[in-house]
């Protein structure tokens, strides 16, 4: 090698020592804008706690009757504004959390961090883990209802697929058609026989209509009571999944019978002599969830909800104002939490942070001991013992009331 050569190889390499320098210095300065934005993160968490409680004194005072004021009295401010303020916080703060995330994952990429740099990483991402715990454990119900609503959550099929073996579909009820909206089967579960009746609203849009978006229709109903009635004929339990913001309100659902077909399910449900484990992975939404709900054991998701209607008709109804679906769902009390306190359900299957639509596999792997320990109890009870329960389960609903 000449010394030209030689002295164009030191040049190159004192060339790149510099720029991995200014590479290095560049991390640090991420670093420290990652730190104050966690700091920015908390501090807006405190303002959110301070704002949900101004959003909810409004609701509490829409409870309470109208005293009509004089007509000079000044108008009371509207709880909009606290509310717009509500949503503001929470949105920032999923955006503080989301680019806290896409740091941390940027700096994760680092060839050979420094000891210093792999201990702030580490504090960060910690930082952030708790953030994100503290983001989802703290969520109001409107936000529970879009976590419950989202596109992505899965779905009856998906339980099927993660959780059952040698599925067997069941089609039509014997009377007018097949309604895609339920679909029930047969299948193992941990090598036992089992019923499966769930709604499936579909993922993308063709899909979605094909299955009328989760929304079942009279002979949707009817084929789920046939499938669970085959199921009693036979002894196998059945495992209910809702997920369904109503059942159908169109015509021709009424004029074949929509009520009726609701209010059959709930008298036969009632009387069938086997298990029936029930669990609400999504919304689980008025007499459309009901009807196939009659359970020995009814379990939620964490982010799942359950309601005689949604907020935004709750809203329409009550104070003939859509921006006001927010104070209606903190009213309707339809949250895991608020059900389970109500003993309305047995208990709360908890989701990965961040949403059952994250991670699915997880999902199922939380759910599966539940279902299986609640199966193996149930079974030990004889058909009249289950009978008997569930009657008596169902008869002490909403005592706390009268």
């Amino acid at each position: 090698m000449s010394k030209k050569d030689s002295e164009v190889k030191v040049e190159g390499k004192k060339v790149r020592t510099r720029q991995e320098r200014r590479e290095r210095l560049k991390k640090l300065k991420v670093l420290k804008e990652a730190r104050r934005t966690a700091r920015e993160a908390a501090a807006a968490k405190i303002a959110a706690q301070t704002v949900r409680a101004a959003t909810l004194a409004p609701v509490k005072n829409s409870l309470k009757p109208k005293v009509h004021a004089p007509a000079t009295a000044p108008k009371a401010p509207a709880a909009k504004s606290a509310a717009s303020v509500a949503r503001d916080v929470e949105k920032q703060k999923q955006r503080v959390i989301d680019a806290l995330e896409r740091d941390v994952a940027e700096l994760g990429r680092l060839g050979t961090p420094t000891g210093e740099q792999s201990f702030e990483i580490e504090r960060i991402r910690r930082e952030v883990e708790e953030l994100k715990r503290d983001f989802y454990t703290h969520l109001g119900a409107w936000q529970r209802l879009l976590l419950a609503r989202h596109p992505l959550r899965p779905y009856t099929d998906d339980y099927i697929r993660l959780l059952f073996e040698d599925f067997s579909e069941i089609h039509g009820d014997r009377n007018f058609s097949d309604d895609p909206a339920l679909i029930t089967g047969m299948a193992k579960f941990h090598g036992r026989p089992v019923m499966i009746v769930g709604n499936q609203k579909g993922r993308d849009l063709k899909q979605r209509m094909a299955r009328n978006f989760g929304q079942a229709k009279p002979e949707g109903y009817r084929k789920a009571l046939r499938a669970m009635q085959l199921a009693a004929k036979f002894g196998r339990p059945i495992m209910v999944f809702i997920d369904t913001p109503g059942a159908y309100p169109g015509v021709d659902a009424e004029e074949r019978g929509q009520a009726e077909a609701i209010a059959h399910n709930l008298r036969e449900m009632s009387r069938l002599p086997v298990p029936i484990i029930v669990t609400i992975t999504g919304e689980g939404g008025s007499g459309g969830a009901l009807a196939i709900a009659i359970g020995d054991r009814i379990y939620m998701l964490e982010n799942s909800v359950y309601s005689v209607i949604s907020p935004e008709g709750c809203a329409s109804i009550m104070w003939r104002d859509p921006t006001k679906t927010e104070a209606a769902a903190e009213a309707l009390k339809i949250t895991a939490a608020n059900l389970l306190e109500l003993k309305l359900i047995d208990e709360i299957v908890p989701e990965p942070e961040g949403g059952a639509h994250t991670n699915p596999e997880a999902t199922a792997r939380f759910l599966d001991p539940i279902l299986a320990a609640a199966l193996d109890e149930l079974s030990q009870l004889t058909p009249k013992q289950i009978v008997d329960q569930r009657y008596d389960k169902f008869r002490v609903m909403g005592q706390f009331f009268s």
